[in-house]
């Protein structure tokens, strides 16, 4: 089978909630690390055969499929297309996964992948909420009769799911609290040692990512309200609401030859599963151990590990279940220091662990995270 090649990777910084990407329009927000990529990469626009996004509550300036649109708003060809994919919180890193498979099925040559989420302009999850102001008269699970028979009519609520998982892996209030810290602290450290510079490109005055919370202290955290009464999740163990968006260049070996690229990772083994919905967020540990077994591999063999930070109990219980150590996991801090932009968080993080696995000397990295539905993707890239 044909190769896959991840060319380059960009992102723009994570603007905080009312900050400074705030205002922006969600298709410049998603055009803007399709330009950086272009410029960066030197490729000639018109040689791309798809682009590929990420995007969820594709509403107002999201709608109409924002991956034609962005690549419009960043000045490319008129005759490359895009489609814009929703697989929840992984779109991008499912957007990553179609990119591969068109170049690896010899159809296509150079694909740009990736995604964005301007969450200011349109809050999370809008369209699941019920009402007339919406527009909407449904909610995406509750009433549909056949989902009513299989799993019940009480709502789905990620919190919840958090608190089960916490629950049933025995994580504790102060072991959330505790990775929660080290994710301000590494993230913090990654901006102070300018580990994040090669990957960010300064958008609107903004060259490093304001959701990081340097501050942050173990009591502080001690000291908010759980989400739920008697609960153990609260604001600080679960990931910002936040605007972002970051785009990669998948080539085949012939695009690599034919237009002097230099591939800085290979793509090694990718693949998507799910778990239970009402759990919602498990799903990373049956995926993580299906890849592992489908591409020949063990624990050991990754260096490094990217698992988003949707809630701090999720990468927790990823870790204990598989026996994968912190100090692999999310070196640079995640989604609970750097935010969670939905649509962009796969191609996010991929492009950090590229950055981590270059700095680190590691080979092989591997990336996964929750998502809506119960489903997971996991990505095994190889560093060249």
């Amino acid at each position: 089978m044909p190769e896959a090649y991840i060319v380059d990777a960009v992102r723009s910084p994570i603007g905080r909630k009312k900050g400074s990407l705030a205002q922006l329009h969600p298709a410049d927000l998603a055009a803007h690390p399709i330009s950086a990529l272009v410029e960066r990469t030197g490729i000639d626009p018109n040689l791309v055969d798809d682009v590929v996004w990420g995007c969820c509550d594709t509403l107002g300036g999201q709608a109409g499929d924002i991956g034609r649109t962005a690549w419009l708003v960043a000045g490319m060809p008129e005759h490359v297309p895009g489609v814009t994919i929703d697989r929840q919180c992984g779109s991008s890193q499912q957007a990553l996964h179609f990119a591969a498979q068109g170049v690896m099925s010899g159809t296509q040559d150079l694909v740009v992948a990736g995604g964005s989420q301007a969450m200011n302009r349109i809050p999370i999850s809008s369209a699941m909420m019920v009402g007339p102001q919406f527009g909407f008269n449904d909610g995406p699970f509750i009433g549909a009769k056949g989902w009513d028979a299989r799993y019940g009519t009480e709502e789905i609520n990620q919190i919840k799911s958090a608190e089960m998982i916490a629950q049933k892996w025995e994580i504790s209030r102060e072991a959330m609290e505790e990775f929660a810290l080290a994710s301000h602290q590494r993230a913090q450290a990654a901006t102070d040692n300018g580990w994040f510079a090669s990957e960010i490109a300064a958008l609107e005055g903004l060259d490093r990512d304001e959701t990081i919370r340097p501050t942050t202290t173990l009591e502080g955290l001690a000291g908010l309200n759980p989400v739920n009464e008697g609960g153990v999740i609260t604001a600080g163990v679960a990931s910002q609401n936040c605007d972002g968006s970051a785009a990669l260049l998948v080539a085949s070996e012939q695009a690599v030859k034919d237009h002097g690229l230099k591939p800085r990772a290979r793509i090694h083994h990718l693949s998507v599963r799910a778990d239970n919905p009402i759990w919602m967020l498990t799903g990373p540990i049956p995926a993580t151990q299906h890849a592992l077994k489908k591409a020949g591999m063990s624990i050991n063999d990754i260096d490094l590990f990217e698992c988003n930070e949707a809630f701090a109990s999720v990468p927790l219980a990823w870790m204990k279940e598989l026996g994968i150590p912190h100090d692999k996991v999310n070196i640079y801090g995640g989604g609970i220091a750097l935010g969670h932009p939905i649509g962009a968080t796969g191609a996010r993080l991929m492009t950090t662990l590229l950055n981590a696995l270059e700095r680190t000397g590691g080979r092989y990295g591997l990336q996964t995270m929750c998502e809506g539905g119960g489903q997971a993707n996991v990505t095994i890239v190889e560093r060249l």
